[in-house]
């Protein structure tokens, strides 16, 4: 055999090696398929104008797109994994009455549970399962963010920072998201961010309750607290009591919030949760807000039973809404300590007071600016608070009244020892016995 026969036939067999290396990848990469079963339910479901009355008037479409269905990953249970209570033989004949989608909807939900056990225990503690228990027409169901028909694999979600990753979030949250769309973490490119890194996906929690959020930020900004430590003095107590975004979101208007904490075991703190004295008590309160004495009383009657866990109060600085929140721009952070730290400063000026409500959000009421430098809410903002800095006149007065006095006492005593130091020495010549006489 020469050569170039030899080269020839080498070249036909790579040919052929390539040609079966593309029809086996162009097998694998075919349409899925559906079983006879589910085609045989789409021979009707397919029929886009098909849809059901419902009680409230509405109608609920009963269309599914069989591409949609058969890429999904819910096309290996098949169209009975989810509806098996439907009966083939009576199925179309008989009518089954829906009150309305959202009653549907919730029934439905219900088959969720058989397969995804671990991500609805996490829903069920989120603040919208919370809304939903409470009565809710609005806050999402699995359907609400998830089409059942056309659900694909999280590797196939949108990435990060484009307009359809969070449309979700836009049905209830449109501000907040347009907010962040041009905020510095939606617009960092590859490393952009969506709603579900910072607020997470089933287990959502209300944003401003607890150190959540502070904790999502250190995640990512690890190097966040050294950083702050290298030009803000006392850096660890700013970065426990002031929001990230009071100082990230410059155009943002600021403001104090009291919050209500309870000691815990182990010496923790935790904010306090769905107390009723606390609604019934600021219902009370005038167009002025609440006032020191107010806040005075109210931990009067949280703490009245010595069995329970003692109620206090913490304060944070914080932005006035969502939409500031998710306002932060880059390299325009806040570092003049003069816009808090000076009289009559303006984040000082707006203050409220809250505390965590049955369904995990905070419920807040207006509180008298004067409240963080009155007598009686001095034991409840002493965590909130350093010499000279806040502005608080009584504290500082107080302050300086102890220092003089720790200053004053001592050197008055010195003084008087030295003032009475003869006359002690001449009372005790007196007393002495006298030795040189006899009996």
């Amino acid at each position: 055999m020469t050569l170039s026969r030899s080269l020839k036939l080498a070249a036909l067999a790579l040919v052929f090696a390539l040609g079966a290396g593309a029809a086996a990848a162009a097998d694998s990469k075919k349409e899925p398929t559906l079983s006879k079963e589910d085609q045989a339910c789409l021979s009707c479901h397919a029929k886009p104008g098909m849809r059901k009355a419902l009680g409230d008037g509405e109608s609920l479409s009963l269309y599914v797109a069989p591409q949609a269905f058969a890429a999904s990953r819910h096309n290996s249970e098949g169209c009975e994994g989810c509806h098996s209570q439907i009966d083939n033989k009576t199925h179309g004949k008989v009518v089954k009455d829906v009150a309305s989608r959202r009653a549907y909807a919730r029934e439905v939900m219900e088959t969720c549970r058989d397969c995804h056990k671990k991500t609805m225990k996490q829903y069920d503690d989120s603040v919208h399962a919370a809304l939903v228990r409470e009565g809710s027409g609005k806050a999402p169901l699995c359907s609400d963010c998830h089409d059942p028909h056309a659900t694909r694999s999280a590797k196939d979600a949108p990435a990060a920072g484009t307009d359809t990753a969070s449309v979700q979030c836009a049905n209830c949250h449109k501000p907040l998201v347009e907010a962040f769309a041009g905020s510095v973490h939606a617009l960092a490119g590859d490393e952009a961010l969506d709603c579900k890194d910072c607020h997470r996906t089933h287990d959502i929690k209300a944003a401003a309750v607890g150190t959540h959020l502070r904790t999502q930020c250190v995640s990512c900004h690890k190097e966040a607290v050294a950083a702050h430590a290298s030009w803000l003095p006392n850096s660890a107590r700013h970065l426990e009591a002031i929001a990230c975004a009071a100082c990230h979101a410059p155009g943002a208007t600021r403001r104090v919030d009291l919050r209500l904490f309870e000691a815990a075991p182990g010496g923790k703190a935790v904010e306090k949760v769905g107390v009723p004295q606390f609604v019934n008590f600021t219902s009370t309160a005038g167009t002025a807000g609440l006032d020191g004495r107010a806040l005075w009383s109210l931990l009067q009657d949280l703490n009245r039973d010595p069995a329970e866990s003692r109620t206090f109060v913490r304060g944070r600085l914080e932005v006035a809404n969502g939409v500031q929140s998710h306002s932060l721009a880059k390299g325009k952070a806040l570092k003049d300590c003069a816009t808090c730290h000076k009289p009559g400063a303006a984040a000082f000026q707006g203050v409220t007071i809250s505390m965590v409500g049955a369904d995990g959000r905070p419920v807040r009421q207006a509180a008298s600016a004067g409240i963080l430098g009155s007598l009686e809410s001095l034991g409840s903002v002493g965590g909130f608070y350093a010499i000279g800095s806040t502005r608080i006149k009584v504290l500082d007065w107080l302050l300086v009244m102890a220092v003089g006095a720790g200053i004053a006492l001592p050197g008055a005593h010195l003084a008087a020892k030295l003032v009475t130091a003869r006359r002690r020495a001449r009372a005790a010549a007196v007393e002495e016995p006298n030795t040189d006489g006899g009996m």
